[in-house]
């Protein structure tokens, strides 16, 4: 790579992952000699940005925080308004936030300054989102300790409780980070169970990176959201939805999630036909936060849920 503003784009766009990279391997990645990645580490450094280098055999590079914000990024107003909105949207898991949203904030939160770091928890601390109880809330910090641990290739421990509420510790090989809109998980091999797994981030206490690095496993699907798909599957039957709603279709597809589109059946009202894996509870739930008239067609047991939910909603009035 002969043209040097690129290849210092692609060298910084390397150190800006969440690990330490051998001059070695940095000079394979970008077709160069070891002496020519010295040189552009010192040509960044002149630029603002603090790469640390650790000496010996293992040693390497890394981009870690400085006493301010490294040119050509964002000025610090831009870090902090930018860091707090990502902190807010990936730890609710607001539907649309993709992967790319978390692998952001963790780059960013690894080069910010002590200063703006405290800004960015003091306006976190201070504001309390609107849930609509369609998700569960995540810590930032875990997932952009995940996020990290999956770009940079490096095992990792954690606790996790299962839907049984039984607590395990875990070691795996964390592969891809998926959001479904409502609820993190995290794809990763599990080298306790020599198998794939699929994990609730919400459910994932102190997860710890070991500084082990490994070489990714082939998945045993198309890719991380498939898998997910198909574990979910396994998991939870699916349920044949059919609802009928007194309102047009525009009004009820703004407060249902994507994967539930309603099709128009006249000018004011709807009907949703899906096949779906959440849970009766939630779809109960989102149903009567449309707030519009609805009828429920099927599947049989949503409708006697709604019935015995309704009847403990009454009996609660009445008290």
């Amino acid at each position: 790579m002969t043209d040097t503003p690129a290849r210092l784009l692609n060298l910084l766009s390397l150190l800006q992952t969440p690990r330490e990279w051998p001059g070695s391997e940095l000079a394979e990645r970008l077709s160069v000699s070891p002496r020519t990645i010295r040189r552009d580490i010192d040509r960044l450094r002149d630029l603002g940005y603090p790469v640390e280098a650790t000496m010996g055999a293992v040693g390497g590079y890394r981009l870690v925080a400085g006493t301010a914000m490294p040119p050509l990024l964002l000025d610090d107003e831009e870090a902090v308004a930018i860091a707090v909105g990502l902190r807010a949207g990936a730890g609710h898991a607001i539907e649309g936030v993709e992967e790319a949203s978390v692998r952001a904030l963790a780059k960013l939160e690894q080069v910010l300054p002590s200063r703006l770091r405290h800004r960015v928890s003091t306006l976190q601390n201070a504001t309390i989102p609107l849930a609509r109880g369609d998700g569960a809330t995540v810590a930032p910090q875990t997932l952009t300790a995940l996020a990290g641990a999956v770009t940079g290739q490096e095992r990792l421990r954690f606790g996790y409780r299962a839907g049984d509420g039984a607590e395990t510790k875990r070691l795996v090989e964390p592969y891809r980070l998926v959001s479904t809109g409502r609820r993190w998980y995290l794809v990763a091999y599990d080298l306790g169970r020599e198998d794939w797994r699929t994990f609730r981030v919400d459910r994932v206490s102190e997860p710890f990176p070991t500084g082990a690095r490994f070489t990714p496993r082939d998945l045993p699907a198309g890719d991380a959201a498939a898998f997910l798909e198909r574990s979910m599957a396994r998991a939870q039957p699916e349920l044949e939805l059919d609802v009928s709603f007194g309102a047009p279709a525009e009004f009820v597809a703004a407060r249902l999630p994507a994967h539930l589109a309603p099709v128009a059946d006249g000018e004011a009202a709807c009907r949703l036909r899906a096949r779906t894996a959440d849970s009766v509870e939630w779809l109960a739930l989102r149903l009567a936060l449309v707030d519009a008239d609805f009828t429920i067609h099927g599947p049989a047991v949503l409708i006697e849920y709604v019935e015995e939910l309704a009847a403990r909603l009454a009996a609660a009035t009445r008290g």
